[in-house]
């Protein structure tokens, strides 16, 4: 009588396998950043010229301070048409968002993609110890999963 096994066939582990694809791997890290005595209406130019949609807001010691976004610059720009008010004399510290949620750079790039539904955020800044070294993107997200697609998913 043949003995049957029913033990899947043994594939060894490699490195570049969705569990070990980290956030840091694919953070940008050359950031425009915005300083917190910045105008508004330098962040907008400087949206539009670099085609993003927001960036960190940093002190001199590179420590992350808020997140200002084309959303934030949209209600100055409304704010400022209502109230008849100068927007040459907005300054970022006041129109930034300050209470940022930052992501580990050792957290699961697929990880990262969940943390980003769930929040409805666009970007999220990687601190490591105090200081700002990278920010992961939606789009940094969509290009691991395309990297990888051809490597693990059937």
């Amino acid at each position: 009588m043949a003995i049957k096994s029913f033990m899947g066939k043994r594939v060894k582990d490699t490195k570049g396998t969705t569990s070990d694809i980290k956030v840091s791997d694919y953070m940008s890290k050359k950031l425009i950043t915005f300083s917190p005595d910045q105008s508004v209406l330098e962040v907008m130019n400087s949206l539009i010229k670099h085609k993003i949609s927001g960036g960190p807001v940093i002190n001199d010691k590179n420590e992350l301070l808020g997140i200002i976004s084309e959303g934030d610059c949209m209600k100055q720009i409304s704010e400022s048409r209502y109230y008849n008010m100068p927007m040459s004399d907005m300054r970022v510290e006041k129109h930034m968002v300050a209470n940022v949620e930052t992501i580990d750079g050792n957290m699961n790039v697929f990880d990262a993609a969940n943390k980003f539904l769930e929040s409805k955020h666009r970007r999220f800044p990687i601190v490591e110890n105090g200081k700002l070294i990278g920010q992961i993107s939606q789009k940094d997200v969509l290009k691991a999963a395309l990297k990888l697609n051809g490597q693990t998913w059937k």
